[in-house]
């Protein structure tokens, strides 16, 4: 690396874990069930939609049964990788999780809309805590370089995985069940590993010092901001008064925490993880892929159920094979970046997803789900696996102990802004046509060309490096 700041001492090795867990299968295994239950509980509850409604009547207000999760993860994720830098990571952990879970009872316990979605916010709220700190916890204990390769993959494709089999879950439940189950299934993964955690996890070095205030109410102000007007943008558009106005305020509250960050001894957002050129670049790729990514879902999942006449369950199922791509591409991962590097990784990957993406722009109505869908699923999810993998490497690997909890907390931010960054340009892109097949296509077309820009944004990485 080019930069002198980023490079972990021999002594700094050893703090970050470099002998290892006592037992990294354990290890690994935790780390990677927190980050299954935290992004599957943002797919499960979308099947369980229409019986909150029935029970709970909720009206226009449903909406923030998701969004209220949406926007409190979001909004808080760089404040809880900082907060388990300074404080200790698997402290942070815990207290996320901790909080997951209680909240997750009283989702489950709500008799109303109100508390419904309040405690929704709450759940966001744990999992902004506890999200970055899981991922840091794997700089922490494992080694850079193979050890740590391996468990990045397993821990992004679980983390791929997560949406679609929060689907297939959350059709499971509901109908075998009912909807609060999609919320009390969490309880007792969390229980699982609020008790291993502790003997199965070495905690971080806890940096002196404190927490940046300034920067955290400016940091979480601009994401909230950010979020909610890309999440209006999909129904109000573009030009709603109230998305213009968020957007004014997430750029002038970005620059005034750019501002703040370079004066501030402790910052929320050290600017240094920036400087090295592959990292920034891995933030890029990680912001744009996924804009392209979640298009399919979306488009898809309205298709299965609208004209094909799926069932939720079923339409889960369906992207079922993607899921186990994902996961099988993203251990695979671990084996080629140290042969190609991951920026020629995550290339490849942006370079089969945007010919998936072109493949379901040819889409017809007269195919059926093995000759019209099954190929582009698989081959998406490959590339998908591929990008996810490599790009979480590019930003995690050599980075300092001190900074592990910021690097993720961006990582994890950036993946979370990038899916409502892309149905919100996707939506406008498929417009309200007469067909709207035409319209999911024209979509796809902008998804492939998103794709490529992932792709080269990649290999930019790697060529400035080089050079």
């Amino acid at each position: 690396m080019s930069d002198t700041a980023e490079q972990v001492t021999g002594a700094e090795r050893q703090q970050a874990g470099g002998s290892g867990p006592d037992r990294p299968g354990l290890a690994l295994a935790l780390l990677a069930a927190c980050a299954l239950i935290l992004v599957l509980d943002t797919t499960v509850v979308y099947v369980a939609l229409p019986q909150i409604q029935d029970d709970l009547g909720m009206g226009a207000n449903l909406v923030w049964v998701v969004n209220a999760y949406a926007l409190a993860f979001g909004g808080f994720m760089l404040l809880g990788g900082r907060a388990g830098d300074i404080v200790g990571q698997r402290r942070v952990l815990l207290v996320g999780l901790a909080v997951f879970g209680v909240a997750s009872l009283v989702c489950g316990f709500a008799n109303g809309g109100e508390m419904l979605i309040a405690a929704r916010a709450a759940q966001g709220l744990g999992a902004a805590l506890a999200a970055p700190t899981s991922l840091s916890l794997i700089a922490t204990n494992f080694a850079d370089g193979p050890a740590r390769a391996k468990a990045i993959g397993v821990y992004t494709g679980v983390a791929a995985a997560g949406g679609t089999l929060g689907l297939i879950l959350g059709g499971v439940l509901s109908d075998a069940a009912s909807w609060p189950w999609v919320f009390f299934i969490n309880v007792p993964v969390v229980a699982l590993v609020l008790l291993l955690a502790p003997r199965a996890l070495k905690e971080s070095q806890p940096q002196r010092g404190s927490l940046d205030v300034v920067g955290g109410i400016t940091a979480t102000g601009a994401m909230v901001a950010l979020v909610y007007a890309l999440v209006r943008t999909s129904t109000a558009g573009w030009g709603d008064p109230v998305v213009v106005a968020c957007f004014v305020a997430a750029a002038v509250l970005f620059t005034v925490l750019v501002l703040v960050e370079r004066r501030a001894p402790q910052p929320l957002l050290p600017l240094r993880l920036f400087t090295d050129r592959a990292r920034a670049s891995g933030f890029v790729t990680l912001l744009f892929f996924p804009a392209a990514f979640a298009g399919m879902f979306f488009f898809l999942t309205q298709y299965l159920q609208g004209v094909w006449s799926y069932s939720a369950l079923r339409t889960g199922f369906a992207f079922f094979p993607t899921a186990v791509l994902v996961l099988v591409a993203a251990i695979l991962t671990g084996q080629l970046v140290p042969r190609l590097g991951a920026s020629v990784v995550a290339a490849i990957g942006g370079a089969l997803t945007a010919v998936a993406m072109i493949w379901l722009a040819q889409f017809s109505t007269d195919g059926s789900y093995a000759t019209s869908l099954l190929g582009p699923l698989l081959l998406g999810g490959v590339g998908a696996g591929l990008v996810f993998a490599s790009g979480t490497a590019a930003i995690m690997s050599n980075v300092a102990p001190e900074v592990t909890g910021a690097a993720s907390s961006v990582l994890q931010a950036v993946q979370q802004v990038g899916p409502a960054l892309g149905l919100a340009v996707l939506v406008t892109a498929a417009g309200a046509p007469a067909d709207p097949v035409e319209g999911m296509r024209r979509a796809f077309w902008v998804a492939a060309l998103i794709a490529v820009l992932a792709a080269v944004l990649a290999l930019v990485g790697r060529q400035r490096r080089a050079a």
